[in-house]
């Protein structure tokens, strides 16, 4: 089979780009490993930034379908420090500019804004080489392949596009998160969902730090972070969940009660999320007929950006194939050149609020919110 433009990867960056090229009537194909829109859980919340996220649904033309699944009042956001001591309280009142919605709702705006069949579901990609002349073949489980103009790697973290143009492997960053959940908060778990209130939650510490959002459904979403090396998480048992929820919480000893319920009264199995990254300011040589997005590019620990960042790469790359009829390579140039700075921009200031955390994680944080000079 032969395709004009090949994207590998369905995740929120791979789908705004195949719609930003269906409004301008470029025909895009879209290969994704899982085997159907319900596979798996598409995660929490997100909060989607007026300047980067929204930017690329208006390059989507679907702000109007953006609105209605916003969830309403989940802009709030309060600080604690570990003895639950409030240090900032701020409710929603509707200027923030993040407006959260849940991810699977996001992506399902995003697949049903497109034609039918433009995602080709249970294609796991298990190679890629390059044919010259710009195009190249990508291969799949099963023995299926496909021959394309333009390959897109939206395919995340693991991609298997990326080794076309880089050598680039992302790295453990020294820190982990553990999730959890609480269900039905409000009447099960009544001092956990006062503690979060109507939004997020951060508590912030020198090597540990929790993070709650209140999703929706009456539900919170819990990340218990540690800076710890990738073998100490691994000498943690968490098929047993009692115990590896036991030994996490003991991570928090001397924290407010309310805090450590947070992770001890979880309704569900603990779940381990090892954080990698790229280089910071990874970027390549252009490479004729291929380009990344998304974390497939720039992998980052957790920031508050990398959807945003995936979203806003996709419109950019989506809009400059547009404005360039018939020269795929002009195209991923200026695409390029505007996503290096920007991946760049992001890695540094991420590596700054990282330092300033090991100084004095709650002034830095206070700090970024504009509360302190």
């Amino acid at each position: 089979m032969t395709t004009d433009v090949t994207i590998i990867g369905a995740g929120l960056g791979g789908l705004t780009l195949a719609r930003v090229l269906h409004l301008h009537g470029i025909p895009a194909a879209v290969y994704e490993a899982e085997t159907s829109p319900e596979a798996r859980s598409q995660g929490g919340m997100l909060d989607i930034h007026d300047y980067n996220g929204q930017l690329a649904l208006q390059a989507a033309g679907l702000m109007d379908e953006f609105r209605e699944i916003v969830l309403e009042g989940r802009e709030a956001l309060r600080f604690l420090d570990p003895r639950g001591n409030v240090l900032f309280d701020k409710a929603d009142d509707g200027t923030g500019g993040r407006p959260e919605v849940q991810r699977g709702e996001l992506r399902r705006m995003l697949l049903d804004s497109l034609p039918a069949g433009t995602v080709r579901w249970g294609h796991k990609v298990t190679g890629a080489r390059a044919l010259g002349d710009g195009r190249h073949e990508v291969t799949f489980a099963g023995g299926g392949r496909v021959t394309t103009g333009l390959l897109v790697g939206a395919d995340g973290a693991w991609s298997r596009v990326r080794p076309l143009v880089s050598g680039a492997v992302p790295e453990y960053v020294g820190r982990s998160v553990v999730e959890t959940y609480l269900f039905d908060a409000d009447t099960r778990h009544p001092v956990a969902a006062k503690t979060v209130g109507g939004g997020s939650l951060i508590v912030p510490s020198k090597d540990r730090e929790l993070f709650a959002h209140r999703e929706k459904g009456d539900t919170l979403h819990v990340y218990a972070g540690l800076h710890r090396p990738r073998d100490w998480f691994d000498a943690i048992d968490f098929t047993d969940a009692a115990a590896a929820t036991a030994r996490i919480a003991r991570e928090f000893e001397g924290w407010a009660p309310e805090l450590v319920a947070l992770i001890t009264d979880t309704d569900v199995a603990p779940v381990l999320r090892p954080l990698y990254a790229l280089p910071a300011a990874h970027r390549w040589e252009r490479v004729p007929g291929v380009t990344l997005l998304g974390d497939a590019a720039h992998l980052a620990a957790p920031n508050g950006e990398g959807a945003n960042l995936a979203m806003l790469d996709a419109a950019e790359l989506g809009e400059a194939l547009a404005a360039h009829p018939g020269d795929v390579e002009a195209a991923l140039a200026v695409y390029e050149r505007a996503l290096f700075p920007r991946s760049a921009e992001v890695a540094a200031a991420e590596e700054t609020a990282a330092d300033g955390d090991d100084r004095d994680p709650i002034r830095a944080l206070l700090a970024a919110f504009g509360e302190q000079e």
